[in-house]
């Protein structure tokens, strides 16, 4: 089917929605259970995790997105979208989606001003990448294939038909890892 949708109810959901209409899509915007029901796989923007994570208890997309995922629905999450699928959120008392068997740190790089672009490595590709107020993976559980590491850390990860970066892959002009995503 390939009808990719984007969590839109915070963050930047809109550089994914070019990205995939770019590559021939049409994204569906995600905002509540009717469009979850509408696509065969979900992007989790980066954003602010706290209010994205209150957004989804709110909008009680919580749950019937946990089970698309349990069911099978490919999942993609870009640095707060990282943190939504983890297992553990380090330091704060919020519960993400608990999805892969990650622990991460949020902010884990520095503040705003500490943000970076540097290239990465993957299967005889340069990827640029950006991190900006990244979250840190500090574990990983057994079936977590780790893709990418920067300077000894995983910053690219998946576990089954989940994938997660540390960093925006939707804010430069590669589409590699959206076209790794969609072949899921």
């Amino acid at each position: 089917m390939n009808v990719p949708g984007i969590l839109a109810l915070q963050g930047g959901f809109a550089a994914h929605e070019k990205i995939l209409k770019e590559m021939g899509y049409s994204p569906i915007l995600v905002k509540n259970e009717k469009d979850l029901e509408t696509i065969d796989r979900l992007i989790l923007p980066g954003g602010e995790s706290t209010v994205m994570i209150r957004l989804l208890n709110e909008s009680k997309l919580k749950g019937s997105l946990i089970q698309r995922v349990r069911e099978g629905m490919p999942l993609f999450g870009t640095c707060a979208g990282l943190i939504l699928l983890s297992l553990e959120l380090i330091g704060l008392g919020l519960e993400p989606l608990g999805l892969m068997d990650i622990k991460v740190k949020r902010n884990a790089y520095g503040r705003q001003i500490d943000s970076f672009e540097t290239s990465l490595s993957w299967r005889g590709m340069t990827l640029p990448a950006l991190f900006i107020r990244a979250p840190q993976i500090c574990e990983y559980g057994p079936k977590v294939e780790v893709l990418i590491s920067h300077k000894g850390v995983p910053v690219l990860v998946r576990q089954g038909k989940m994938l997660a970066a540390s960093f925006h892959p939707e804010l430069n002009k590669s589409t590699v890892l959206h076209r790794y995503f969609m072949e899921f």
